[in-house]
């Protein structure tokens, strides 16, 4: 399939609507257009603590187009994108493509790539000159979000910053990350946090860290937290999320089973906890990694390590950049990059790093950063 025959069939003859949606990021100004004014108004809804005035200039921004249309079938042969360790089912799929130059004095073509979700029938159209979602956009936003967030994550990765699986809060202007292994409990942890107005958010999932002006620097992606129904119904701040039916259904499974459920829920955290509570970056002053077990025997243990010492538990903080990643130079990763471990020690030697180890006690960790005070 040559290249314009991929713009045509995921474009073709759409209209765009005149309005824009610009997001405004740290370094960074996003263009969001497309065909449906009912998906703008639900990205608007969603990014709204980042939403721009109207009138800014599109030629400044990032553009993403996203169209909703029906599922594509493009005749491309698609290569699975390997799942990380842990994980199951096929989930995104991948076809790299050369895409004609736009620009008169440019006559070398552009890398890109096809990224299509198995699931849904989403497909997306990465490269330096084009982002483009198709097929069923509404039905699938998360995705759509997802995808408007990875540009961010492109930019910041092609500056030099080194992506982690962490959730993170910031108080008194310094940040706390928060990461864990399978199942350990990030996001149920970071929103124990905010339900203590101290404390800000800054990411859930994806957190970013580089060294900036000699101290090592926490950025975060506009990206709600999404938690499984144990951490709603075990946060009376949360319990809003659900009917009151689903909650007592919940509330009666054994805990076990309950902590298991793949059920994902937004968390809206203006809705929640206040339009004013989130941050987009602060200096890191500490690390932690739960490293805990739901069927532990022993006493719920937090212990300052040296990361050097301990690189095992870098395999909780480290994450993948995914397929939708484009380096600076237009390359595309296979799917087997190895992560260098030496760059993450570097950082996080010169921050505080703790492990939670023994048993799960959110409400023992919670008092522990709590006692903190300020140095928190």
């Amino acid at each position: 399939m040559n290249s314009m025959h991929v713009l045509d069939e995921m474009i073709g003859a759409v209209d765009l609507l005149p309005q824009k949606l610009a997001l405004k990021l740290p370094g960074m100004m996003l263009c969001v257009r497309s065909n449906s004014q009912a998906l703008l108004d639900v990205l608007r809804d969603y990014f709204r603590h980042i939403v721009l005035a109207d009138g800014v200039n599109e030629a400044d921004c990032v553009r993403v187009v996203a169209l909703e249309r029906a599922p594509l079938a493009l005749d491309v042969a698609w290569q699975d994108w390997a799942r990380e360790t842990g994980k199951s089912g096929r989930k995104d799929s991948f076809f790299d493509v050369e895409i004609a130059p736009t620009g008169a004095s440019d006559d070398v073509p552009q890398q890109a790539r096809l990224i299509r979700k198995v699931r849904t029938g989403m497909v997306f159209l990465q490269s330096m000159q084009h982002r483009v979602a198709a097929g069923p956009c509404l039905a699938n936003a998360n995705q759509v979000i997802n995808f408007i967030n990875n540009q961010y994550m492109n930019h910041l990765q092609q500056q030099g910053w080194l992506i982690c699986h962490a959730a993170a809060v910031a108080r008194d202007g310094q940040a706390t990350a928060i990461a864990g292994f399978s199942g350990g409990g990030k996001s149920t942890m970071m929103l124990h946090l905010m339900n203590h107005d101290a404390f800000d958010y800054l990411t859930n999932d994806r957190m970013f860290i580089n060294v900036v002006d000699g101290s090592v620097q926490a950025r975060g992606i506009p990206k709600l937290p999404r938690v499984n129904p144990g951490t709603i119904v075990y946060n009376e701040r949360l319990k809003s999320i659900l009917a009151a039916e689903e909650i007592a259904a919940f509330e009666a499974m054994p805990r076990q089973q309950l902590w298991n459920l793949e059920q994902k829920y937004d968390v809206d955290v203006s809705s929640t906890y206040g339009a004013d509570r989130f941050a987009d970056q602060a200096p890191l002053q500490q690390f932690i990694v739960l490293n805990w077990s739901h069927d532990s025997q022993q006493a719920t243990k937090i212990t300052e390590v040296a990361i050097a010492q301990r690189p095992e538990l870098l395999d909780a903080i480290m994450k993948s950049s995914g397929p939708f990643y484009q380096h600076a130079d237009g390359r595309f990763d296979d799917g087997q990059v190895v992560l260098e471990k030496q760059a993450y020690i570097a950082m996080l030697s010169q921050i505080r790093v703790i492990e939670v180890s023994g048993a799960v006690d959110f409400q023992a960790l919670e008092q522990d950063c709590l006692n903190r005070g300020r140095a928190v």
